[in-house]
């Protein structure tokens, strides 16, 4: 089986603050944030809904993307996750786990 390595925004609510981050396990790295099991940004402000998420081949491509993504304007990130999650759902239960 092909490992997808992802990159992933989180949010406190619609329109909220906003976290971008990469990984190889998805499902784990959103439960962790969503438990607060590790300390950092998104336990100190609450982010904790997965409203937006892309799949790569390769981890190093989802960290260029992390990092360009975390570059741009408010605006451009709220307009791509408005065109993946125009609801701002929470898209972890979508997950398969």
């Amino acid at each position: 089986m092909e490992r997808v390595s992802h990159v992933y925004m989180l949010a406190s609510q619609r329109n909220g603050t906003l976290y971008t981050g990469s990984t190889i396990d998805l499902a784990r790295r959103v439960w962790e944030h969503r438990t607060g099991a590790l300390p950092g940004f998104t336990r100190d402000h609450g982010v904790t809904l997965l409203v937006w998420y892309e799949g790569y081949p390769r981890i190093l491509d989802a960290r260029h993307r992390e990092y360009a993504i975390k570059r741009w304007r408010q605006a451009w990130k709220l307009a791509l996750i408005e065109g993946m999650n125009p609801g701002w759902r929470d898209l972890y239960a979508d997950l398969a786990f």
